[in-house]
């Protein structure tokens, strides 16, 4: 089986699916994608140069991601340029890593994070999608407090996305992640022992 993971930025994604790669799911993580298509010398990286301009390289060559986040969060139109650059690329790549994985290895659940998962329609692609879910004010404190934003640009991050709400009412399984990881792991060993991913 193949789930799509998603979720709210800062809701704990990655939490959620080191989880299950410990359990024994194949993982294909898009956002590790998205970093790979953004190294020096990919075309995607190329592109994004020629679209945003010198200013988002650092002194070396690679991204400078603060710069680029702060042009995209602050502004809808650039924001979809980003994502027409970089989309058809990493969506290309997910579905690679996806089919080989289930050639490979038929029988094992295979696990694709996806952030924008809902945003960008991927969500057809799988056979069920697992959402997980903090609520909104947990998210805002948690963003501020790893990324080291101000509340207005944690806000604006929020708003970029779907909100979390609307991401749990569309899901087939909600993983709660809003309190400590053992409560997250007892609510995965139970869809387990309930053959949810099966």
């Amino acid at each position: 089986m193949i789930i799509g993971l998603t979720g709210g930025i800062a809701t704990g994604k990655s939490t959620v699916s080191a989880l299950l790669a410990a359990k024994g799911a194949l993982l294909v993580d898009a956002d590790a994608i998205a970093r790979e298509v953004m190294l020096p010398g990919h075309p995607v990286l190329e592109a994004v140069v020629r679209h945003f301009g010198q200013e988002v390289l650092n002194q070396d060559g690679t991204l400078h991601r603060k710069k680029l986040g702060a042009i995209v969060f602050a502004n809808p139109t650039e924001r979809q340029a980003l994502n027409d650059i970089t989309h058809p690329a990493i969506r290309q790549e997910i579905l690679r890593r996806m089919n080989a994985y289930e050639t490979e290895f038929p029988d094992k659940l295979i696990v694709v994070d996806i952030p924008l998962l809902y945003e960008s329609g991927l969500d057809k692609l799988f056979h069920k999608v697992l959402v997980v879910y903090v609520p909104r004010e947990v998210q805002l404190k948690r963003l501020m407090e790893r990324d080291g934003l101000t509340e207005e640009q944690a806000s604006q991050r929020l708003d970029a996305q779907m909100p979390i709400e609307e991401k749990k009412r569309l899901a087939d399984i909600v993983v709660d992640n809003s309190r400590d990881m053992a409560s997250t792991e007892r609510q995965l060993d139970e869809l387990c022992e309930r053959k949810v991913f099966s």
